[in-house]
């Protein structure tokens, strides 16, 4: 039964602030979220785990003085671990194995004052930009049940969606944020290189490629969370600028006549869909109504070259991961436990020699540099976020073939086999054609972010893609809080989710 029913007018800092000024209560908000919970999650399986009895315990207690005080969160179920629930990182074998102790992400997200309902649906070990893990089954989007949320965050992008919270932890190594942000037509940021914590268990993610913060329905929100939880943690390796204000400032600062560059080129895929193309169009007719100059110009990038580099230093990574999972279940590693897509890049990654890693992650900060460089001329870039609108359900997965002859070389241990029988080319095709935009930004370490600026005609949305200088999250919060202000989305909800 709800007990607050117009929980969905607000975001975040709008339910913080009933809290604050005695409208509501810690316990109603959390009641109202767990019911939606309750009615919804069986249509999408956004969430997971449930902490229903740790959030009404929270809510008795004295709560952190924060901006988001007594608001309901769910959590990515990858890196960021919550003390006595599982990390399973959708993978079958890390289900049932609680954590001892919170990471960094989420004692600052609990010091902003908010409280854990769950943790949210991720492909194994958030490699694909779709989530439907054989542990757990696919998670559906709210705008469309047959169509996928994007990933890997796409629980928690299905879950503020559908407005069973108004914002959700993520994660964002290729795109992880701002592709299920497309998807599910909500506002998605990938912070700077180094501007939230991976501590204490992680030195880095993906070498420095994947950076934490939260998916949400309003501009403020992504701001107001990304102050709570900026800065350095002990032991971090990189270091990102220091905002000269708070972000939440930057939001309702006009910002200026900016110089920005549109492309539709698909860095690393092949085409892009007419829907896409269309969103992109009206959104550079919207900049330049807003005043902004805005120009046809685009970072060159060598599709082929830097989609294999980016592949080597995934597949090596995975490696890594599998044996790390297998140790924390106390298993032999065994191919078997794992998905094929998962198996495929672990072989791989296997197979390479350290000198072909470290020749990837060389060209990979090259390119970077490239990129920084395009960025001396302009101050942001809009492309699409994905090349086409949200696909169905099982679209991108392995075909019945590849899964058998991937589970073939795994028994043979003979990861040459891949790239002889031509596997490994046409599945990392089919993911990038999908997204070819979102990883180079991960590689530079630019803050990017995907706003919910265009639906097509069958109302599915479409993101529009928008990426900032390294450091410069606050051009791209002042853009964004102009483009909410000129075209709002905030109450544009998908049916039965309201």
């Amino acid at each position: 039964m709800n007990t607050f029913p117009e929980f969905h007018k607000y975001d975040g800092l709008g339910l913080a602030e009933l809290v604050h000024t005695k409208q509501i209560s810690v316990a109603e908000l959390i009641e109202e979220a767990i019911s939606r919970i309750e009615a919804h999650n069986p249509k999408i399986n956004a969430v997971i785990y449930k902490m229903y009895a740790q959030a009404r315990k929270a809510a008795q207690s004295k709560l952190p003085d924060g901006p988001f005080k007594g608001v309901p969160f769910l959590q990515k179920d990858m890196h960021a671990t919550v003390e006595g629930v599982p990390t399973s990182c959708g993978t079958r074998i890390l289900k049932d194995i609680p954590q001892p102790h919170d990471s960094e992400i989420v004692r600052r997200y609990r010091a902003a004052g908010v409280i854990f309902l769950g943790k949210t649906n991720v492909p194994e070990f958030s490699l694909l930009p779709y989530t439907e893990p054989e542990a757990f089954g696919p998670t559906n989007n709210p705008w469309d049940l047959t169509r996928t949320p994007g990933g890997s965050s796409g629980g928690s992008a299905a879950a503020v969606a559908a407005r069973l919270v108004p914002l959700a932890g993520g994660a964002d190594g290729g795109g992880s944020i701002r592709i299920p942000a497309s998807c599910c037509g909500i506002f998605g940021l990938k912070p700077t290189r180094g501007r939230t914590p991976t501590g204490p268990d992680v030195g880095d993610i993906w070498r420095g490629f994947a950076q934490e913060h939260v998916l949400t329905r309003s501009v403020r929100d992504s701001a107001a969370m990304l102050d709570a939880i900026a800065g350095p943690d002990v032991g971090a390796p990189y270091y990102a600028p220091a905002p000269k204000r708070p972000y939440l400032q930057e939001v309702t600062t006009e910002p200026g006549r900016l110089r920005i560059a549109f492309t539709a080129h698909p860095f690393l895929g092949h085409a892009v869909h007419e829907d896409c193309r269309k969103g992109l169009e009206a959104t550079v007719q919207l900049l330049e109504q807003l005043g902004h100059e805005v120009v046809e110009a685009a970072p060159q990038i060598d599709r082929e070259a830097f989609a294999i580099a980016f592949m080597t230093m995934i597949a090596a990574e995975t490696r890594d991961e599998i044996d790390w999972a297998a140790g924390l279940a106390g298993v032999k590693s065994s191919y078997a436990d794992f998905e094929t897509g998962t198996s495929a890049l672990a072989l791989l990654g296997q197979a390479f020699s350290a000198g072909k890693y470290a020749n990837a992650l060389n060209y990979l900060m090259a390119s970077a540099r490239e990129v920084g460089r395009f960025f001396e001329d302009y101050d942001v870039l809009l492309t699409p976020t994905l090349s086409q609108p949200p696909v169905l359900t099982g679209s991108l997965q392995p075909t019945g073939a590849e899964r058998f002859m991937v589970a073939l070389v795994g028994r043979l241990n003979a990861a040459w086999l891949l790239n002889a029988l031509g596997i490994i080319k046409p599945l990392a095709n089919k993911t990038f054609d999908f997204m070819p935009y979102t990883p180079i930004f991960n590689a530079s370490g630019q803050p990017a972010m995907s706003a919910p600026l265009y639906w097509n005609e069958a109302g599915l949305p479409i993101g529009m893609h928008f990426v900032g200088r390294f450091g410069d999250e606050a051009t791209l919060f002042r853009l964004a809080g102009q483009l909410e202000r000129a075209q709002p989305w905030f109450d544009r909800a998908p049916a039965d989710f309201s």
